[in-house]
């Protein structure tokens, strides 16, 4: 008797200080984030919309079961770092999900990052008030 292999496909996805591991499945649609649905982690409408992005691009929403772990950054970080690494593994799944998520920008990591303090300065690019007298 031949033994049903198991689909899984891992994809990491970053943003700023955020990574998320991303694990997809075939399933039934839910996504789980940190042992939590999305609708609880994500309370924000707009965030749950750019996570579930991938799927309405490839127009596979329903097909696909997504748990994923998210640690560092704010809330809109970690939400595109999952939407990252879901397109990453969607691509996995099949290839032909790579056109249309590359034209949309999903595959392409977000390189914005936090701008470092510079010494002798309040900030990155503030300057403490210059006097003449």
């Amino acid at each position: 008797m031949a033994k049903a292999q198991l689909q899984l496909w891992l994809a990491t996805g970053k943003r700023k200080t955020s990574v998320a591991r991303v694990f997809v499945r075939p399933g039934t649609g839910t996504i789980v984030v940190n042992g939590r649905t999305v609708e609880e982690y994500f309370p924000r409408e707009t965030i749950r919309l750019s996570v579930g992005s991938p799927f309405v691009v490839t127009e596979s929403t329903g097909q696909f079961d997504v748990q994923a772990t998210a640690k560092g950054g704010g809330p809109n970080s970690q939400g595109d770092a999952i939407r990252h690494g879901i397109a990453r593994a969607l691509c996995l799944a099949d290839a032909k999900f790579r056109p249309a998520l590359k034209k949309a920008g999903l595959l392409t990591r977000d390189a914005r990052i936090r701008e470092r303090k510079k010494y002798g300065q309040p900030g990155a690019r503030k300057r403490f008030q210059y006097s003449k007298r």
